[in-house]
């Protein structure tokens, strides 16, 4: 919490003048008031870091104005300046709430010191505030993160791994994934806890405003800079800056972040002066940057600078064992969150969402929850209650001019998304790999449908049961009574 703009409110106008002269000299932007009516006007339409006040005033009275500010702006820090260096007006100046105060006449060191303090007190006070909301972020975060697929869980170890350390993160993922959720949780299990987070989406914002928005601007740089303006990298000094979608950053803008990457330092819009800030980056995209990269729509020395460390975030249909838990999680917060009474989902429902291919990803998955909560009017959700997903996959088909695809198919297309890595599988455990994976869910659903009954699940699947068996134990399929 920087220390910035200054009310000065004195009714004898050299005091006014030495007070704005000298702190104008220091950086501060200062207004001023002639008497106490003025400037309860002034802090009425105007946000001070700190205002200055005369005891005697005509009008309204430094003390009664006071007043009148621990009811407006409880938040701004006031001091009393006097003539009367006595007991009974340093008491009540400091029963009413003043932060300090200093009597006529002054030293200007006496000014600086009251400044340092000053500013000393709202860093602390910004760093508790700050610390308080971050740790209540922290445990929302945490929580919000729902996941036990393995996918998930190589995500969590490199968290772990990357949180308490300065390097730059690039999150990879498709729209909804939750690459913002895995920003903060780095942020919030890092040494930068209680310093700021400060998330810009890069494609959000047209690329005139991106700038001034990233960089910052002083008064007068361009029309409508009224006056001067912190950049997120100001803002997230000590902190982490979460870009997001950077990957529709203009490349001219992309060499300014490659810069501050380089050097630790900004330069405000319309300004000369080189500003100093420690800002870690984590930066996300839903686009192959690589891609990006070999079309030149994207600088490669950016982007080695940013994938120090990847985090890749697989799209919600490539890890279908999280739909359970994500969707028990999101509909126990929505019955909370419209307070309406707790709901359940029945089997077919939870089927429905299994086999749904969820373009939309997490994301998707909770506004369908949500939807369903509020249409429904009973305590247990059923496939009926999620017709629109249904709905969804058809209109989605028919845009395609797809027809329906067969078994082969899937399986094909879920072969060539599993083997992308195929060079770091071990030689010849492939086909054992792909068998087994086919074969649990095979022989558990047979199982299932047979009511676990073994004699007949053996001879819907042409084997004997002795081999059913076998393959039951190989496989640790769970059996359950008919």
């Amino acid at each position: 919490m920087p220390l910035n703009r200054i009310l000065v409110a004195d009714d004898e106008e050299s005091i006014r003048w030495v007070l704005s002269k000298a702190l104008k000299q220091k950086g501060f932007s200062v207004d001023l008031a002639h008497d106490g009516r003025h400037a309860l006007e002034l802090i009425k339409d105007n946000c001070y870091d700190l205002a200055i006040l005369d005891i005697k005033m005509p009008g309204i009275t430094g003390l009664d104005l006071l007043d009148k500010v621990r009811e407006l702006k409880n938040d701004l820090l006031v001091v009393i300046m006097t003539a009367e260096a006595s007991m009974k007006n340093a008491v009540e100046a400091m029963k009413r709430g003043a932060y300090d105060y200093i009597t006529k006449p002054f030293d200007l060191d006496v000014i600086d010191a009251i400044i340092e303090k000053v500013a000393k007190a709202r860093d602390i006070a910004g760093q508790v505030t700050t610390l308080k909301q971050e740790l209540k972020e922290r445990y929302q975060v945490e929580k919000n993160i729902v996941g036990n697929s393995p996918a998930m869980q190589e995500v969590y170890k490199t968290i772990g791994k990357v949180a308490v350390s300065d390097v730059t993160i690039l999150i990879q993922g498709e729209s909804g994934t939750g690459k913002e959720l895995v920003a903060r949780a780095v942020h919030f299990n890092s040494e930068r806890l209680g310093k700021p987070f400060v998330a810009i989406n890069c494609a959000a914002i047209p690329r005139d405003l991106l700038e001034s928005e990233l960089f910052g601007s002083e008064k007068g740089a361009f029309t409508g800079a009224g006056e001067r303006k912190q950049g997120k990298f100001e803002q997230a000094n000590h902190g982490t800056l979460f870009l997001d979608e950077i990957g529709d950053m203009p490349l001219d803008l992309q060499a300014k972040i490659l810069r501050v990457l380089q050097e630790q330092e900004v330069t405000r819009i319309g300004g000369n002066q080189n500003i100093a800030v420690d800002v870690r980056i984590v930066a996300a995209t839903n686009q192959s940057l690589v891609e990006k990269v070999r079309q030149k729509e994207f600088r490669e020395d950016l982007y080695y600078r940013l994938n120090v460390v990847p985090i890749m975030l697989a799209p919600l249909r490539e890890r279908r064992e999280d739909i359970a838990d994500l969707a028990a999680y999101f509909l126990t917060r929505s019955c909370t969150e419209m307070a309406v009474a707790p709901k359940r989902l029945s089997e077919d429902a939870l089927t429905l969402l299994k086999a749904y291919s969820w373009p939309g990803n997490v994301r998707e998955l909770e506004n369908a929850i949500k939807r369903a909560v509020i249409l429904s009017n009973d305590p247990l959700l059923t496939a009926l209650d999620f017709g629109g997903l249904l709905l969804q996959a058809q209109e989605i088909k028919q845009a395609g001019g797809s027809q329906e695809t067969s078994l082969e198919e899937l399986i094909d297309q879920k072969l060539r998304s599993c083997m992308n890595g195929i060079e770091q599988l071990d030689k010849g455990d492939i086909h054992a790999m792909v068998l087994e994976q086919v074969e649990r869910p095979l022989i558990r659903l047979v199982l299932e449908k047979c009511r676990w009954n073994q004699v007949k699940a053996a001879d819907i699947l042409g084997i004997n049961r002795n081999t059913l068996r076998k393959k039951i134990l190989e496989l640790q399929i769970e059996m359950k009574r008919g």
